[in-house]
């Protein structure tokens, strides 16, 4: 079965092409794998708004039921807020069915243990193991479980992001916003945020009716359509969700779309403000944040690349923000999920701060150029093509806690195996474009000899 349709499971949870892949007997199979280790408590049950939430919903809730959960269904609402709301309810655990940034055919199923954070590999893969090998108890006809409508959590989630930062101060700004949600999950929670920072919004998708009008992923290249509206309207900074809103992408003053890179550059420049303490990366994002950590005196630790990585990571060290660079931000006064409600809040605080519009604030942040490639090559090969790259690259400093990354002073350069395709990621990072795409030539040589 190709990867198109096959259903991919993992020990963060289920994924494919609805009606091929992915079916409403594998979504209720899965949530009653997971449903089966929480022994009848409480769980939050949430979903972006792809047309077939519907469906999978009433998949997810049988699942559920039939193993004696009692599940608080609060309905399309983003992960950020199901992470949040499993925490604030003290819940033993919830599910978000979502498939994140993958185009509008896909869904999936995302579990949270009982902090709100994504369940750890560990946890995940003792689900796995239930789920396929169907080892998992289901409730007798006494003790099925119940469904309750709580009511909304929306409030209260943008109540604690409003602790987090001075209101005032960016309401006498009256900035002028553009927010496009895609027609996912976060636009009314993100319209209702920015409302109450005293903004005047221009609304773009924000009913989640799952009709996507442009690529799911927000990265620069999907925007070209939506990056003109922010000048064309007069707005200080365009905001940008994926389907599920746990990453935000920014476009400047200018229609100048940012890469996704720097959202989190930007929130770690004002939390380290705030409060000076440990930040934490994965291996493939950029250098940005390090140089800004450094700047404040501060330890920037790198994690694998994975949310639930990230804020193992976090917890250990005591960080006070974390994230990755695909424009997801972490803070753990709010939550273990990244969220982009916080990252909003946070760019808008800093601009209005320093008084500076958004292209002056890039324009201050340390310059790097990236680089994303990747070339086919079986796992197994794997341990070959790191000795050989190790050897192209003698004197660089190296990591083996996610593939292998490679450092020098002016470079890195991260190579990892996907977990779902035959391929290796090779991912460059430099202080020039020219030298970040010799770095990628070199390593795709070195790969293609040794494959």
């Amino acid at each position: 079965m190709g990867v198109a349709s096959a259903l991919m499971v993992s020990v963060s949870g289920i994924r494919g092409i609805v009606g091929k892949g992915l079916t409403a007997e594998a979504a209720t199979r899965f949530a009653a794998a997971y449903g089966s280790t929480l022994t009848g408590q409480r769980v939050v049950l949430a979903r972006d708004s792809r047309p077939s939430g519907e469906m999978l919903r009433h998949a997810v809730l049988a699942g559920l039921l039939s193993t004696g959960c009692h599940v608080d269904d609060i309905g399309i609402a983003p992960t950020p807020t199901c992470g949040f709301a499993i925490r604030h309810w003290g819940a033993a655990g919830g599910i978000q069915i979502t498939a994140s940034h993958n185009p509008a055919p896909w869904n999936g199923l995302k579990m949270f243990g009982p902090d709100g954070a994504v369940l750890s590999a560990a946890n995940g893969a003792a689900i796995r193991d239930r789920y396929e090998t169907g080892s998992f108890p289901q409730a007798p006809w006494d003790a099925i479980g119940t469904r309750g409508v709580p009511p909304p959590i929306g409030t209260e989630h943008l109540a604690a992001i409003h602790t987090t930062m001075s209101v005032a101060e960016v309401a006498q700004q009256r900035f002028r916003v553009l927010l496009d949600a895609n027609a996912g999950a976060g636009g009314p929670l993100g319209v209702q945020l920015l409302t109450e920072l005293g903004c005047d919004v221009v609304a773009m998708g924000c009913e989640p009716t799952g009709q996507f009008t442009h690529e799911p992923e927000p990265i620069p290249a999907h925007l070209h359509d939506v990056a003109p509206w922010v000048p064309r309207h007069g707005c200080a900074v365009g905001f940008v969700l994926d389907p599920d809103a746990d990453r935000l992408a920014l476009i400047d003053e200018n229609g100048q779309c940012i890469s996704e890179e720097y959202t989190l550059a930007l929130a770690v420049r004002f939390r380290l403000q705030q409060q000076r303490g440990p930040v934490v990366i994965n291996m493939s994002t950029s250098r940005m944040s390090e140089d800004i950590a450094r700047e404040y005196g501060v330890p920037c630790y790198r994690a694998a690349v994975g949310e639930a990585n990230v804020v193992s990571r976090m917890r250990s060290t005591g960080a006070v923000l974390g994230g990755e660079g695909n424009g997801g931000v972490i803070d753990p006064r709010i939550g273990w999920v990244r969220d982009p409600f916080v990252a909003m809040a946070f760019l808008l605080s800093l601009m209005a701060r320093e008084q500076k519009s958004l292209s002056q604030l890039v324009a201050e942040l340390p310059r790097y150029a990236m680089l994303k490639t990747k070339f086919t090559l079986a796992r197994e090969r794997l341990n070959s093509v790191f000795t050989a790259l190790e050897a192209r690259w003698p004197t660089a400093r190296r990591n083996h806690d996610d593939g292998l990354r490679l450092e020098d002073n002016d470079w890195w350069l991260h190579i990892r195996s996907s977990n779902t395709e035959p391929i290796v990621r090779v991912i460059a990072e430099a202080t020039t474009s020219a030298l970040a795409e010799e770095l990628c030539r070199q390593a795709g040589a070195v790969i293609m000899a040794t494959r």
